[in-house]
């Protein structure tokens, strides 16, 4: 969805300057976790780091006193409960004060085979009264200390700021006592900063992939003590409270990964994770779709968002049908809600959400038969919805203005016009589980969409009890979870795309219930080297996330290739070829599952955004040692020829290589390839597509 507002660019620690403090770094961790890689017992880790008597790999303070002095002197107990996946070992440990009666509960998740666990606090007040003030509550406060004496560096992603750079490629090396500081602006969890990074040994030849998983603001503090001794802490930023009787709030999870030998073996196997354990699969497949929608910016004047209706919606369906162009889904966008057709009175789909109801004018009989006719088809219907932002005067607005959030922005700002709906207020999510669940079952929708267009950090900031700052973050992101959950366990073939200004909203916990079919908003179509630069960054992190194409042109539309990929063909339009529409769409179904395999970036992580430059990465599947090369000969690149060093293969193997556009084949061997392959491109503004195999 194209953002409401050009949001403020907040400056985040990270760039070749960047290990500068932006916030306070607390003392030394509590506790000390000595790396061991690939040798990493997970269950023997889970029991020991977690044992009576020490001190965890979180923290927090309570009335003022750090934990550390207390924690071991409270009451510990341990459960294994029963684990539905064979893969997946499940650890509950309880410490509760015996005079408070605070429990703070840590659920455990251990993933053997991958070297990996993740875990997240629940504090629970058990007592007739308030509980102590609760501050600074770090889900993860331990130093990982190295085996090796050496460079430690962090390798991360620029956040999502709806430019070219988003989710650009970035190393830097930590200095000894320069802290990072790292949060995310606004409340949305990737809105520019990124909340996974790989730290890494270059002396011990291993490191860690951390995640954070809390789809509002985080935090993420490190800080290098010694040559071989980084400090990590992590939580949700603003935590300043306590508990009334018999209250209960959860802490963002955080998830670790322990890899060994080249990092680029840390970054597969995190992918290889998120695909077997923190992604939403139907059928037990992970694979998301391929999407059409109804001809962007048609009809005109005023384009899909506000003029479509459905006997031009139906007939655009049949028209994919009839040229054999019929995708995974069809993806209706913003526009269908009630007043959002209102264009001759400046009314659009942005200043008409909280009208959550069909528009008859243009839907006489709401959704249903689009629906109907996408499914005669055999695709799948996807809609689009924005249930946190309301317009004031909308319905939402005004027959529940108990759940309406408000907070200060300049007069006449567009800002001014919205209200945060109050997710965290219960009644209003189970009010908004059933109403968002009938109308997807009344209008026959498949697939869920989900755009978040705000700011909500202030909302919250200002609706906070005294005392009791962060309590509206955490029951918005709680109830997040819960609405999401419960459309997923009504709809069981339900998949949730997860759009916020574009991909802005991405984190271990987001990614585990949703994908971003749409990751950013940076100019709608119009810059195929973005897409490239998108697709090329957010593979090192993410398997799952997609983007859109427009003109069936080569270059564009596999500048735009990806796990999932929506084609908004102009099949209305003279002079676009309906052949290569075909073309571009037999391609793509053709190499789409190797980007849920291993990643290879081919050109480095220096600045990819250049007109000068080639980008080139490498899709590898190691179950047959087979794959892909895509190449980009960018506008201004001055070279005909780029060369690449493959990764993966087997060095005495020997590979066929396809060109698909010439389709002239050469042998090589695995060897050869991986110490170079000179790939050319005669023409500027072109692309390469390669498939190989082992022979």
């Amino acid at each position: 969805m194209k953002p409401v507002i050009n949001y403020r660019r907040t400056i985040i620690a990270l760039a070749s300057a960047l290990l500068l403090a932006l916030g306070a770094i607390p003392a030394s961790a509590q506790v000390r976790l000595h790396m061991q890689g690939d040798k990493t017992d997970i269950a023997r880790w889970i029991d020991q780091r977690f044992a009576k008597g020490q001190l965890p790999p979180f923290s927090f303070i309570l009335d003022e006193q750090p934990s550390e002095e207390f924690l071991r002197s409270w009451r510990w107990s341990r459960t294994a409960p029963a684990s539905t996946d064979k893969d997946v070992v499940l650890r509950t440990f309880t410490y509760t004060d015996p005079r408070s009666g605070l429990e703070v509960v840590c659920d455990v998740k251990g993933y053997p085979g991958f070297r990996a666990v993740e875990w997240v606090l629940h504090f629970r007040n058990t007592s007739a009264e308030n509980s102590g003030q609760l501050t600074r509550v770090k889900v993860a406060d331990f130093d990982m200390v190295y085996p090796a004496a050496g460079a430690l560096k962090i390798h991360y992603a620029e956040g999502n700021k709806i430019s070219k750079a988003d989710y650009a490629p970035r190393t830097a090396e930590f200095r000894t006592e320069q802290p990072l500081h790292i949060e995310p602006h606004g409340g949305r969890s990737s809105e520019e900063a990124f909340p996974f990074f790989n730290l890494e040994s270059e002396a011990s030849r291993q490191g860690v992939m951390v995640a954070v998983g809390w789809t509002g603001t985080w935090f993420a503090d490190l800080e290098k003590r010694d040559p071989s001794r980084l400090t990590l802490a992590a939580g949700m930023l603003n935590t300043d409270l306590y508990l009334y009787p018999g209250e209960q709030i959860r802490t963002p999870s955080i998830a670790l990964m322990f890899w060994s030998g080249d990092r680029m073996n840390g970054h597969n196997r995190f992918r290889r994770l998120v695909l077997a354990h923190h992604s939403r699969k139907v059928d037990g497949s992970p694979f998301y779709p391929l999407c059409s929608a109804f001809n962007y910016r048609d009809p005109q004047p005023c384009g899909e968002y506000s003029c479509l209706t459905a006997d031009w919606a139906v007939a655009m369906v049949r028209r994919y049908s009839m040229f054999e162009l019929t995708p995974d889904v069809f993806w209706l966008d913003a526009g269908w809600h009630t007043g959002a057709g209102d264009f001759r009175h400046g009314k659009s789909w942005a200043n008409t959400t909280g009208n959550w109801t069909v528009d008859r004018e243009r839907f006489p009989e709401g959704l249903k038969p689009v629906s109907d006719a996408v499914h005669e088809t055999g695709a799948k219907f996807m809609v689009w919805f924005e249930p946190e932002r309301v317009v004031k005067g909308t319905q939402w607005a005004t027959e529940h203005k108990e759940w309406m959030l408000d907070t200060e922005w300049p007069e006449g700002s567009e800002q001014s016009t919205w209200y945060l709906f109050d997710l965290g207020n219960d009644a209003a999510c189970d009010w908004l589980c059933k109403y968002y669940g009938d109308l997807i079952e009344e209008n026959g929708i498949d697939y869920y969409r989900q755009d978040f267009n705000m700011l909500p950090a202030g909302y919250w900031r200002d609706a906070d009890e005294p005392g009791r700052s962060g309590i509206k973050e955490i029951r918005h992101i709680e109830n997040l979870y819960k609405f999401w959950d419960y459309l997923l366990d009504r709809f069981p073939g339900l998949l949730i795309d997860n759009c916020a200004s574009g991909g802005k909203r991405l984190d271990w916990e987001s990614i585990g219930r949703s994908a971003p079919l749409w990751r950013s908003d940076y100019y709608h179509y119009d810059d195929p080297d973005g897409y490239q630069c998108h697709t090329y960054g957010l593979n090192f992190f993410l398997p799952i996330h997609g983007t859109g194409i427009l003109l069936p042109d080569q270059y564009s539309f596999r500048s735009s290739l990806s796990s999932a990929l929506q084609c908004n063909w102009k099949v209305t339009e003279p002079g676009v070829s309906v052949l290569d529409m075909q073309q571009r769409i037999r391609e793509y179904r053709d190499i789409r599952e190797y980007y849920y395999e291993d990643y290879y970036p081919l050109s480095g992580t220096s600045d990819l955004t250049g007109s000068d430059v080639w980008l080139a990465y490498q899709m590898h599947r190691p179950s047959d040692d087979s794959g892909i090369v895509v190449a980009f000969r960018r506008q201004d690149a001055p070279d005909a020829e780029y060369t690449v060093r493959l990764g993966g293969l087997t060095p005495d193997a020997s590979y066929t290589l396809l060109d698909c556009d010439t389709q002239a084949e050469t042998v090589r061997s695995g060897r050869e390839l991986t110490e170079g392959l000179t790939l050319r491109l005669d023409n500027p503004k072109s692309s390469l597509l390669i498939k190989y195999r082992k022979n």
